[in-house]
């Protein structure tokens, strides 16, 4: 990872599939790219990750592989914010955390710092609705530790549409099921702190003189 804020384009600096050298010249076929992690522990590692029940992505581990060799390994040193919110120029890709943990932070009106909304693990997808609709950055994210990671890019995810049909949109039906059920969760803790608001009102104005 270089210095700077934002990963670089897919070619620049994700020249390897899992251990083995990217081709240069034009795209690979299917064949060539299941070859091309074979026998790879961190592609099989990756794999086993987004066919997990818990990544809410219900790909079975076939269909998962094949999502796996249109990703490419990659390594953020500690520290590095890879993600920053309200970014709309960097929103080409999404990754899978092999190893690590990162930080999501947030900015908050009258506060001088971010604060962190959550830090996230091995198994974690980030950056995934970014990557569907192309929209801003909702929140910054910050390797806390060296993190290994498996990226898929928008041009990967076009070049598996265009390959791999109904694994495509089966991955991007699970995906929009993940933004789906992270919107709900927002939507009942919106609802339980407009609750808690609305009963400490009522008791300051029951302390207060008529």
């Amino acid at each position: 990872m270089q210095p700077a804020d934002a990963l670089d384009p897919p070619h620049g600096f994700l020249g390897r599939f899992f251990g083995r050298k990217v081709p240069d010249a034009g795209p690979l076929a299917p064949r060539e790219r299941a070859r091309l992690i074979a026998g790879s522990p961190a592609a099989e590692r990756a794999a086993g990750m987004l066919a997990a029940p818990a990544a809410l992505l219900q790909l079975n581990h076939r269909e998962a592989r094949k999502v796996v060799t249109y990703m490419l390994p990659h390594r953020i040193a500690a520290g590095t914010k890879f993600i920053r919110e309200g970014d709309v120029d960097d929103t080409g890709f999404t990754l899978l955390v092999l190893d690590g943990e990162v930080t999501i932070e947030n900015a908050i009106v009258n506060r001088s710092a971010p604060v962190t909304a959550t830090v996230l693990g091995p198994g974690s997808l980030i950056g995934e609705m970014g990557l569907l609709d192309g929209g801003p950055r909702s929140a910054s994210c910050i390797a806390l530790t060296d993190v290994r990671c498996a990226v898929l890019t928008r041009e990967a995810l076009n070049q598996l549409l265009d390959d791999e049909p109904r694994t495509a949109a089966k991955l991007m039906m699970a995906i929009s099921l993940r933004i789906a059920k992270r919107m709900r969760d927002n939507q009942d803790k919106l609802k339980l702190y407009a609750q808690l608001t609305q009963a400490l009102n009522e008791e300051i104005n029951a302390l207060l003189p008529h």
